[in-house]
């Protein structure tokens, strides 16, 4: 009996020193300040309380906001029997105890339990898993409470089985609440002193306290127990002694919770977003908080690379520069340069192109066809047996130390990974690395144009296709000649509009589709295959620059109208080319001071005339080569339907010799039955085709060169 007498005194003792904070707990809803988004009259938690149904919940968020004070709420308003443990203190055997008390309760009273553990994120995970059983079968419920996020720190399978509850900082408005209540309750705040506090002091620590109050109320304590009172009994608070009390704003950074994750978060993307005035608050928040410098410049060494990028790739030398004069400065002045790599990284030019880097980790990982091409494989050790290292152009030997040629494998030719910015360092060199994809992609179908009889259809086989694309090596650099040759000295406006015609590539159309960016380009494809590999290389386009991709100028709408007509007509267009439908549509569709380009790549001769000339006297191929220049005849432009419409014509003619080498693939590519070439050459002699075959063979890699005239034609209506 006399025990517990001495145990009511104690607890007495212990509530009148408790601290103010403590006092001031609420002990009912309607004390409770704040929360109004899960607490609020109608809220499914109030009801849920009120009508003692409260389930396992799981209450989260920063100190002073709450979470054990609606615990006790809760305690008091239901009818089951209320324990709590701080895991901070328990373990495994307190655990045990519980659930033994709480068992025994159920099963000779019927009584349900309700069993609160503050801090529950310090149970490890063996102890979270010992509480799994008994929430499960409802021998009690379960009230947590955490400052972390429980998605992170509570174990899975508890969150699953709880409703969780997000407590947010208080609201100027409930600490002003909170603090008045102190100072007029006379039971267990200063309501029976005279107490009184300014305008600005209470404002002050309203501010300081930051939506905490346990905080706000720490400090009016301190404010009002450290102040002696006046002659009169009464305690004034000025705003001196509330910054006295209160000397520093809260920061809520726990290291290794969500604050750090959150404010390093905010941190990063105000730098993404190059917002340096928000850069510089949040990193000043991680430093007042006790933050380590060097995990903050690891983020901006990361920030360097992904957001910045090759937009400006002095970046990540800056802040590798900023973090060794920290290393050797140390704090406080190595603040400087932490803050001066911040402001760099917010203020630069940005870009992401740097992680075209991953998509091409996903193509290893899902394609099937990764071999090295042959003439890019070492040289060195079977080069000799194998063939090994043929076919590779040293890019030093050429005109701007670089020459198209095939390196990514046959199977991936055409992929694009790295797609550059328009800003910074990545921006000055987009439009050469367009024209030089450009010219990659387009290669094998401009020889195909320029060449008819040489690429035409043929049995698959991947040797030969391994080695075409080694013979397009040679004709990246000349088609960038021929395309700047065709828009030379034109006059281009914004607001020009274009029309391409012929196109098999982007690459003709890179020109206007650079310069007339706001008129806007038309481009003309007919072949399927053309339009999809057209397609492929307008994904490198911004939107707005791509330009239209029609089938046929039949698609044109009668009103539409071009400032510029132009392109590149090769032999296989000139096969079914209509000049008279030409004139016709720059009628329809041009202006009065329309201009036009054409570039007309036209072959001269066929292998048979090219070997015919090498060995004079040869009877066996007199009919393939009359057979040849019947059929080349009927390609010439016929420029007379131009003149008659109106137009006044320019001409520039100039010749070529493309390289190709001989050998048994090629020489099936020619002459194989249902080939365009032997097709052309209709009923010949079994010693012609046999001659043509062996002369061919013996070229092998010592190469055919096929005579190729280009002619310019540039023309202008009549002034007047």
């Amino acid at each position: 009996m006399s025990q517990d007498l001495f145990a009511y005194q104690g607890e007495q003792q212990r509530h009148r020193l408790a601290p103010l904070a403590d006092r001031m707990r609420p002990r009912n809803l309607e004390e409770f300040e704040g929360q109004n988004g899960i607490l609020a009259n109608g809220r499914l938690l109030r009801r849920a309380i009120k009508a003692d149904r409260v389930g396992n919940l799981i209450l989260h968020g920063p100190p002073g906001v709450g979470k054990t004070t609606l615990a006790r709420i809760i305690a008091g308003h239901t009818r089951a029997h209320f324990s709590s443990l701080n895991a901070v203190l328990a373990g495994v055997k307190d655990l045990r105890l519980e659930v033994d008390a709480a068992r025994q309760r159920l099963e000779r009273h019927g009584l349900r339990s309700i069993l609160f553990i503050d801090e529950v994120h310090r149970f490890n995970s063996a102890q979270q898993d010992a509480l799994l059983p008994w929430v499960e079968n409802g021998t009690f419920t379960l009230i947590g409470a955490t400052t972390e996020n429980p998605y992170f720190e509570v174990n899975k399978a508890l969150v699953s089985r709880s409703r969780l509850f997000r407590l947010l900082p208080l609201e100027p408005e409930d600490l002003h609440q909170l603090l008045k209540r102190a100072l007029t309750d006379e039971e267990r705040g200063y309501g029976s002193r005279s107490v009184r506090i300014d305008g600005d002091a209470a404002a002050h620590l309203v501010d300081v306290a930051n939506g905490d109050a346990r905080s706000l109320l720490n400090a009016l304590e301190l404010a009002v127990e450290s102040s002696e009172a006046d002659p009169t009994g009464s305690i004034q608070i000025d705003l001196a002694i509330a910054e006295e009390s209160i000397q520093q704003r809260a920061v809520l950074y726990d290291k290794h919770g969500d604050a750090h994750y959150d404010t390093t978060s905010a941190f990063i993307k105000s730098l993404r977003g190059s917002d340096a005035d928000a850069a510089l608050f949040w990193l000043a928040r991680m430093v007042e908080a006790g933050e380590n410098p060097r995990f903050i410049f690891r983020r901006m060494l990361i920030a360097a690379g992904e957001d910045v990028g090759l937009a400006d790739p002095q970046a990540i030398v800056v802040v590798e520069a900023c973090a060794a004069a920290f290393e050797r400065v140390g704090l406080p002045e190595g603040l400087y340069p932490l803050a001066q790599a911040a402001i760099y990284l917010a203020g630069t030019d940005k870009s992401n192109s740097v992680l075209g880097f991953f998509d091409a980790l996903k193509t290893v990982r899902a394609a099937s066809r990764q071999d090295v091409p042959s003439h890019l494989r070492d040289a060195n050790r079977d080069g000799e047996a194998f063939g090994d290292g043929v076919g590779y152009r040293y890019p030093h030997a050429y005109a701007e130390h670089w020459v198209e040629q095939q390196y990514l494998p046959s199977a991936l030719q055409g992929e694009v990974f790295w797609q550059p910015g328009t800003l910074g360092w990545e921006g000055q060199r987009r439009d050469c690395m367009a024209e030089r994809r450009a010219a990659q992609l387009a290669a094998a179908a401009e020889l195909a144009i320029e060449q008819p009889l040489l690429l035409s259809s043929g049995p698959d086989s991947p040797a030969l296709e391994r080695w075409i694309q080694r013979q397009l090596g040679q004709a990246g650099e000349r088609l960038h000649r021929l395309r700047q040759r065709l828009w030379a000295d034109i006059p281009w406006r914004r607001n020009d509009r274009v029309l391409v015609l012929g196109s098999h590539s982007l690459l003709w159309a890179l020109d206007p589709v650079r310069e007339a960016l706001e008129g806007g380009v038309t481009v003309v494809c007919e072949a399927d295959d053309d339009r999809a590999r057209i397609n492929a290389q307008l994904e490198l386009l911004e939107p707005e620059r791509r330009p239209h991709l029609i089938t046929s100028t039949a698609e044109l709408a009668a009103e539409q109208r071009f400032d510029w007509i132009g392109g590149r007509l090769g032999s296989a267009d000139l096969v079914s080319f209509d000049w008279q439908q030409l004139a016709s549509m720059l009628d329809l569709h041009g202006e009065s001071h329309s201009g036009l380009r054409l570039l007309v790549s036209n072959a001269q001769a066929g292998p048979a005339g090219v070997l015919s000339k090498q060995t004079p006297g040869l009877m066996e191929l007199e009919s393939l080569v009359e057979q040849e220049q019947q059929w080349l005849q009927t390609l010439q432009p016929q420029t007379e339907a131009l003149e008659a419409a109106g137009w006044i014509l320019q001409s520039t003619r100039w010749q070529e010799t493309i390289v190709l080498a001989g050998g048994k693939t090629l020489v099936e590519r020619w002459l194989q039955n249902g080939s365009q070439y032997r097709w052309m050459l209709g009923e010949q002699s079994p010693n012609s085709l046999s001659m043509l075959r062996r002369l061919l063979e013996q070229h092998g890699e010592l190469g055919l060169g096929l005579p190729l005239q280009h002619l310019l034609i540039s023309g202008s209506r009549p002034a007047t």
